[in-house]
């Protein structure tokens, strides 16, 4: 038998600030064409081994 989940808690104050600040900060990164490349290639190479 499973057990049960908890609940995730609930951000506040310092916590909270740093994580949206952070949620901003990952919004403007952008990736490079070789990085975006690899990462392509890399799931290519993972999907057709996988067994789903």
């Amino acid at each position: 038998m499973a057990k049960p989940i908890k609940e995730t808690p609930v951000l506040s104050g310092k916590d909270a600030k740093e994580f949206f600040q952070k949620m901003e900060e990952a919004k403007s990164i952008k990736l490079s064409k070789q990085e975006a490349d690899k990462i392509k290639e890399n799931f290519t190479k993972l999907s057709s081994i996988a067994k789903f």
